[in-house]
């Protein structure tokens, strides 16, 4: 019992080897861990609009969670709605024309030079396996949407019913504090607490970024003449929100759309227009506004931000830069105040 004693006596081993139990559980737990990150999201960021709206309008929470969760499910279904015939139409009119044109290469439209380097292209490649091949990756593709759709759904009602009883939970919760392995808890709740708020200065700049993106692209879709841009601009807004593939993966219905409006050169243009989105995101704000947020060299959150995509993926991007800031905090290592720096300046 002395040697259990000094284990607990021992905070700091004491925290390390809860930390490693919470990581191995995770492990276990891995294949949930896109419902576990989606419920932690929109969690916070429910919770976090609650108490903004409730400093200037004093509305009781569980009303504003309801109607918060009803105008973002009304959002996503109109955007279904109005976009699902577009897409659809749009699909159906490409098909057409690749049969067409497989058919017979003078129904392409366009110059003589891209009519010949399209049918030099298709002479030299096994047309029909290429095609094969690409319906039989749109099919993963689509059964990947329909897993995440499940997972997205999930976690939403997840969210809801958190914040919902936000307030009755945690007065719960904390009897786990005074049970009786509450040391363990209170290790659990310390980990949980440092990581909630770096957590929530990484999504403070993404949405910064989102805005940024935001205004860009809508900008440039208004001076192409694109349509229904609000519904356009908010669909980016919100894909926006994952760091740097949102962008990538917007580009699928702004083609779609820019093909009905000005063909394959507003594609190409649209195009260019992501990859410039895409370079500022990845390579300048996102480093930038990452380290600001978080006291940390450019150079830190960068390589975080790579080695994170390496191992965890898209989700990498989200959750490095709060691994780091999350490490960081437990070793002690605090970033330097800003204005402290400049105290110190104005004294030598």
């Amino acid at each position: 019992m002395k040697l259990w004693d000094k284990f607990l006596a021992n905070v700091k081993l004491r925290r390390w080897c809860v930390l490693i139990f919470i990581i191995f559980v995770l492990y276990l737990m891995r294949s949930m861990m896109s419902m576990l990150l989606l419920t932690f999201i929109f969690s916070l960021l429910v919770t976090k609009w609650v108490g903004f709206v409730r400093r200037y309008i004093k509305i009781p929470a569980p009303i504003l969670v309801i109607l918060t969760y009803l105008l973002f499910i009304a959002g996503v279904v109109s955007a279904v709605a109005i976009y699902s015939p577009v897409i659809y139409d749009q699909a159906v009119t490409a098909s057409k024309h690749i049969i067409d044109f497989y058919e017979d290469p003078n129904n392409l439209h366009g110059t003589t030079q891209i009519k010949d380097m399209i049918v030099q292209f298709i002479h030299r490649s096994n047309f029909l396996s290429e095609v094969k091949g690409s319906f039989s990756i749109i099919l993963q593709y689509v059964s990947s949407v329909g897993q995440m759709g499940v997972t997205f759904f999930l976690s939403l009602i997840l969210s809801f019913f958190f914040t919902l009883e936000e307030k009755s939970m945690g007065e719960f919760s904390k009897r786990f504090l005074d049970a009786e392995f509450s040391w363990f808890f209170q290790d659990v709740y310390y980990f949980a607490k440092t990581f909630t708020k770096t957590f929530g200065v990484v999504l403070e700049a993404q949405f910064l970024i989102a805005l940024f993106n935001t205004i860009f692209t809508t900008l440039i879709m208004a001076f192409m003449g694109i349509p229904q841009l609000v519904i356009l601009s908010i669909m980016i807004f919100f894909l926006s929100l994952v760091p740097v593939a949102g962008v990538i993966i917007s580009l699928v219905p702004l083609s779609i759309v820019g093909y009905s409006v000005g063909g394959f050169k507003y594609i190409i243009y649209l195009i260019i227009m992501i990859a410039v989105v895409h370079f500022l995101e990845a390579y300048i704000l996102n480093p930038k506004l990452m380290s600001s947020r978080t006291e940390l060299p450019i150079f830190y959150t960068f390589c975080a931000l790579l080695i994170g995509e390496e191992i965890f993926g898209t989700w990498g991007l989200i959750v490095s830069v709060p691994i780091l800031a999350f490490f960081l905090e437990i070793l002690g290592v605090k970033g330097e105040n800003k204005k402290a720096i400049n105290i110190k300046r104005i004294v030598k």
